[in-house]
């Protein structure tokens, strides 16, 4: 007999605003225990050092986690020009020292706009990819350095907010760009680009798919929330759909209801004629994902259950 499993069956999604030093998983497992929801997962980490928008799927809504996961995000972060570090961060050791003071907007801009658009990343050694079921930051802190691929990465967006000229000169920036970019490896480039070492010492998310910061909620305020019952958290979640909003959607009869959620599929009038679909009862209520097959007819393919 399979193993019940111990808390609340809460579905949907929190939009956490992730405090500085704390890892995504230790922010997942206390916002877990709050809910006391049973089931929950995020939408991709983000490190100790970054703070804001961590979506948090609960229950039903953990099946949906692979869209935010796989969607752009965006984030501003401070870039320290002529001060080279082992993680790319301000947490690691000093590895190289460079005058920067001769760096100016002008020539700024110029290095930010060739690395805007599709661009080729070399993941940073004190990141979470494997290499033979090791993190390479496990291996990165024996002191080990292997040959890591590099990989495409998109920048829709990269400006410039502010520059603070110096030694050692400061750059904040805005950056919108795909799924699994890394913001420290791209401050390595810009300051390659002249000449420099570089590393982050802020970074900030700000939006992750449909999910921005204003929308987001703290761990303290949670915890304040929490004081008035599990009723108050909830109504701090959004609806299970939410990663979902940029698929077509399609409401279904009862009939057809009735048979998609016994895995059969089903004709649905003026659906889309391919693609992945959102689908609704009549009274709309959230019913999951499917797939228009090539006959015409909607397939199940994740379906929630939230009775």
């Amino acid at each position: 007999m399979a193993r019940r499993r111990r808390g609340r069956a809460v579905n949907g999604v929190l939009i956490l605003d992730k405090p500085l030093g704390m890892t995504s998983n230790a922010a997942l497992q206390t916002c877990k225990r709050l809910f006391d929801a049973a089931k929950a997962g995020h939408t991709g980490s983000l490190d100790p050092l970054a703070t804001g928008v961590l979506p948090l799927c609960f229950g039903e809504a953990t099946k949906f986690s692979q869209f935010v996961l796989n969607a752009d995000k965006a984030y501003t972060s401070t870039f320290v020009l002529g001060i080279g570090t082992d993680t790319l961060d301000v947490e690691g050791e000093i590895t190289a020292r460079a005058d920067a003071s001769n760096v100016d907007e002008s020539t700024l801009e110029g290095a930010i706009a060739t690395l805007t658009g599709a661009i080729e990343q070399v993941p940073p050694m004190y990141s979470a990819i494997k290499r033979n079921g090791q993190p390479l930051y496990k291996l990165a802190r024996q002191g080990l350095e292997v040959e890591r691929v590099s990989r495409p990465a998109t920048i829709h967006e990269f400006v410039c907010l502010a520059f603070r000229p110096g030694v050692a000169a400061e750059v904040d920036v805005a950056v919108r760009c795909s799924k699994g970019t890394y913001i420290r490896s791209l401050a390595e480039a810009l300051g390659e680009k002249m000449g420099l070492p570089a590393h982050v010492s802020a970074l900030r998310r700000t939006q992750a798919g449909c999910y921005a910061l204003q929308e987001s909620i703290s761990v303290e305020t949670l915890q304040e929330v929490a004081a008035n019952g599990a009723d108050a958290l909830d109504r701090c979640l959004s609806p299970m759909d939410g990663p979902l909003q940029t698929l077509p959607s399609v409401s279904l009869v009862e009939s057809s209801t009735f048979y998609l959620q016994r895995g059969q599929p089903v004709l649905v009038p003026n659906a889309p004629k391919n693609g992945t679909l959102r689908l609704y009862s009549t009274d709309q209520r959230f019913l999951g994902i499917g797939e228009v097959l090539d006959d015409g007819r909607v397939a199940p393919r994740r379906l929630v259950n939230d009775s």
